[in-house]
C-alpha cells in the first residue's frame, strides 16, 4: 500500500484516471533515467513518483 493515500494527494474534483497515468509515467521516466545512468534504485520507481506527487514538486498537469 502507498503512503500517502491518492486521496490525500489529489482533490476531490481531480480525476483519479488521470493521476494513476500521471505516477505511471513519472515511475517510468524515474526508471529509465536511472537505468540510461547506470544508477542503482533503492526504492521502486513507483514509490518515488508518489513521494514526488505528494511533495508537490511534480503536478498532474505536467503529464496530462
Amino acid at each position: 500500500m502507498l503512503r500517502p493515500s491518492m486521496y490525500q494527494i489529489i482533490g476531490k474534483h481531480d480525476n483519479y484516471y488521470e493521476f494513476v497515468v500521471a505516477i505511471a509515467q513519472r515511475a517510468r521516466d524515474i526508471a529509465d533515467a536511472a537505468e540510461n545512468n547506470n544508477i542503482s534504485l533503492i526504492e521502486k520507481p513507483v514509490k518515488l513518483a508518489v513521494e514526488e506527487f505528494a511533495s508537490g514538486s511534480v503536478k498532474i498537469n505536467d503529464f496530462i
